[in-house]
């Protein structure tokens, strides 16, 4: 992957990012992976799912969904379960919304006529690509688990091993997310 140079202040309020096809290509891959470990919407005929409330929540035995929806109370399991319960469901949809904006954004497949893909972000899409950014890196994360000295254990990974890509793709993100959060501010 590139550098991320490509992430600048747009018009008043706006962010440009252009991503080359590759790294547009990761960019949707991943938000459609997050997707998928969200899960769909409850059905809209569930009286209690209609009003965000979960018939029974508990924490997921997944280390990722576990990680993207930890307990309220460490130390209080019943707590947790009632605050999951009513929280959890707004928390997955605005996580979905997130991913959407991000994938919408990114508009159409093929590269504009400079060869990248354009994505021009009002303040609203800017928070939604940063708060999906950091749900990917926090399931990369998880998946991969990064510590302080991650560098250095991805530094002396085989060539061929596969998680070698993950933390590539984790490094990216983050650069991202950083070049983002600077256009934003």
């Amino acid at each position: 992957m590139s550098s991320v140079k490509k992430v600048r202040r747009g018009g008043p309020g706006a962010v440009e990012v252009r991503l080359e096809p590759e790294e547009a290509a990761l960019v949707r891959a991943l938000m459609g992976q997050l997707q998928e470990l969200l899960g769909d919407p409850p059905d809209a005929g569930d009286e209690l799912a209609s009003l965000g409330i979960a018939e029974s929540a508990a924490k997921s035995d997944d280390p990722v969904l576990a990680r993207l929806f930890p307990d309220a109370y460490r130390d209080d399991g019943e707590a947790s379960g009632e605050f999951r319960r009513y929280t959890e469901m707004g928390l997955r949809e605005g996580k979905r919304e997130a991913a959407d904006i991000v994938l919408g954004s990114l508009g159409e497949e093929t590269p504009g006529a400079s060869g990248q893909v354009r994505a021009v972000l009002d303040r609203d899409q800017a928070q939604a690509w940063l708060k999906a950014l950091n749900d990917v890196r926090l399931a990369l994360g998880t998946r991969l688990d990064i510590t302080e000295d991650w560098y250095d254990e991805a530094a002396g990974l085989d060539p061929d091993d596969p998680r070698l890509a993950m933390f590539a793709a984790y490094d990216w993100l983050t650069m991202l997310q950083e070049s983002i959060i600077r256009s934003v501010h």
